[in-house]
């Protein structure tokens, strides 16, 4: 997750629980700040990031989101590639939640700052799968993402493991008349609902696009388009030449084949989830 600026104090140097004490910041902004902690009960000091939140009044709409995701992370969040939630702290006007710690930051960092995973076609399906099985764990609970991106998915500091974090747009609809979901860059046409418009989208088909966007960024360490739209001059190019990435980024065509199937403009022709993890383990080079 990705922060700005923060409007919590400054805990760190305090004991939450008589437990957690907060040894620095990791990040902070408009809705909270992580802490890294260390839990002063056990043994080995073990460590662990503190998310904390203003909490929301009594019966306000802020209040019941926030319960809300965090019983979707609950449901989901015994899979080894999406980020344990522990435990949370109600404490005076905040609340904390207790995570395991990612000491190597976000897919995004270990993308475009690091590179680890530009030209390591090993690297890319090791972490790439454990991605889509994390996803297909949470549909196959009937949970859909939709907010899909290398910000929202934390790393080791090798780029080995994959960890799937921040369910706030999360939802248990497998269809949503709810366009304009997620973030721009990932978001599928038909979640953004201006071009290619469904009553309702299906929640899953679109998380399928999203993760395409992401294998794009792991292989090319670059951007694919800004917003899925003909407006955009990189995705109009794509819908009028089937080989517009094979061209303009550095993959393979054994990708760009691979690729044509997640973006597809009908999402009920889309690659599906246990097809797109079988081609993936398949590409010979990306």
């Amino acid at each position: 997750m990705v922060f700005t600026n923060t409007p919590v104090p400054n805990f760190v140097g305090k004991t939450v629980y008589h437990t957690y004490k907060l040894t620095g910041v990791i990040g902070s902004g408009a809705f909270g700040a992580v802490y890294r902690a260390v839990d002063i009960t056990s043994a080995d000091l073990k460590e662990y990031a503190l998310k904390c939140l203003p909490k929301g009044a009594p019966h306000s709409q802020e209040r019941r989101l926030q319960k809300r995701e965090w019983a979707i992370h609950y449901k989901v969040d015994e899979h080894p590639s999406i980020v344990s939630m522990h435990c949370i702290i109600e404490a005076g006007e905040y609340v904390f939640l207790v995570f395991d710690i990612c000491a190597g930051g976000d897919l995004f960092s270990a993308i475009t700052e690091k590179r680890i995973y530009f030209r390591n076609d090993n690297l890319i399906k090791l972490a790439f799968v454990q991605l889509l099985d994390a996803v297909q764990h949470c549909h196959e609970r009937g949970v859909y993402h939709r907010d899909l991106k290398p910000e929202n998915v934390l790393c080791s500091p090798d780029g080995t493991q994959l960890f799937l974090t921040d369910f706030g747009l999360a939802t248990e609809a497998s269809r949503s008349a709810k366009h304009g979901v997620g973030s721009r860059y990932y978001m599928s046409p038909e979640c953004i609902g201006s071009e290619i418009y469904f009553p309702e989208y299906s929640t899953r088909c679109s998380d399928v696009w999203s993760l395409g966007v992401i294998l794009v960024n792991m292989i090319t360490s670059r951007g694919l388009w800004r917003t899925a739209i003909t407006d955009d001059d990189c995705f109009s190019n794509f819908l009028h030449d089937p080989n517009y990435l094979f061209t303009m980024l550095p993959v393979s065509k054994e990708a760009n084949t691979l690729l044509r199937r997640v973006f597809t403009m009908n999402p009920f022709i889309r690659i599906t989830l246990p097809e797109f993890r079988k081609e993936v383990l398949q590409v010979t080079t990306f």
